[in-house]
């Protein structure tokens, strides 16, 4: 079965090819470079863009495929959550194929697809615990099948990802944020930057708003004070904190919900830190961790294609009517 798969919730239009697991092509055509020029996502000319790229990104992803629109079983489109311009441009978009070609649509939730980024090339099933973590969700999930998702904790305010973003901004480096805060940051030091471990209710929730306070806090200090900031060891020291809190509550869970498979997703996954701290905390607890690889972290539609599959044989199905929807919980049915 080939599925086209169509990603627009934010800054990336991409279009990917796929069958069952197996991805034939993915096409990804990010806007990063205008939008670093504003310091982060400026929603209507992401909407614009994806607009003027959607057709060219879905004819090379066919052409690398070395397909026709005519060979398509099925088309499968990112539907929520997302910034709303960018998600209707793709819906209407996959719509109009699937009106056209006389094709089934398939809706696909996006965090959805994260987790499935971990499907590809790997011998990955369900049940598991996923920690997905990106810019705009930080989530604790029961995957107990491939369309059967238990959230059991998430953020009550900030999503890890914002964190990262807005303290980078403060900071004054380059979009995206918290990659940039990734590649430069060096050795934490606490006492010279001292942060706090956030206080949930919920034992598998996270609160990151005021560790971004704190943090931006110091920055103004030091800046009021005519004191020069060590922007690596700053990063490092923030970094290293978001990963232990992130770390620890997904083990935490892991342990309690007796699960000793734990799977990363979202775009925050593509972190250095947490990828090598959450390795050897899983290592240590007999625990065995799956990470999508470094391409398919970010937004791609590779991975819609692959979660697209596994929506079609659990009949999600969605007709003309579909909407797109900037807030859906991921266990929406």
């Amino acid at each position: 079965m080939l599925i086209l798969a169509i990603e627009s919730s934010c800054d990336e239009t991409s279009a990917a090819v796929t069958e069952g697991r197996k991805v034939l092509s993915n096409i990804v055509a990010t806007q990063i470079s205008e939008h670093k020029l504003y310091g982060g996502v400026v929603p209507e000319i992401a909407s614009r863009r994806h607009t003027e790229a959607i057709t060219a990104v879905c004819r090379e992803a066919l052409n690398k495929a070395k397909v026709s629109y005519d060979d398509i079983d099925a088309v499968a489109v990112t539907f929520a959550p997302g910034l709303i311009g960018a998600l209707l441009v793709g819906v209407n978009f996959a719509k109009g194929l699937s009106a056209s070609l006389n094709i089934p649509l398939i809706p696909v939730h996006h965090l959805r697809g994260h987790i499935a980024a971990n499907y590809i090339d790997s011998d990955l099933k369900p049940p598991f615990l996923c920690l997905t973590v990106s810019g705009g969700n930080t989530i604790i999930t029961e995957v107990t099948d491939y369309t059967c998702f238990k959230p059991i904790g998430g953020t009550t305010d900030d999503a890890a990802g914002e964190c990262f973003d807005k303290v980078a901004r403060a900071l004054g480096l380059s979009y995206p944020g918290g990659v940039t805060l990734d590649k430069i940051a060096t050795t934490p030091d606490e006492k010279e930057y001292p942060l706090p471990i956030p206080h949930t209710e919920g034992k598998y929730d996270f609160s990151f708003s005021g560790l971004k306070t704190a943090a931006v806090n110091i920055i103004h200090k030091f800046t009021q004070r005519g004191e020069e900031i060590d922007i690596p060891v700053l990063a490092a020291t923030l970094r290293h904190r978001v990963c232990g809190i992130l770390t620890e509550k997904v083990l935490s869970a892991a342990k309690d919900f007796g699960y000793k498979t734990v799977v990363l997703a979202g775009g925050v996954s593509a972190n250095s830190e947490l990828r090598e701290m959450l390795k050897s905390e899983c290592d240590k607890n007999n625990i065995q961790l799956y990470v999508p690889d470094l391409k398919y972290c970010g937004d791609n539609a590779a991975m819609i294609g692959v979660q697209g599959y596994y929506e079609y044989l659990s009949n999600n199905i969605a007709n003309l009517n579909l909407n797109a929807s900037a807030t859906m919980p991921i266990d929406y049915r």
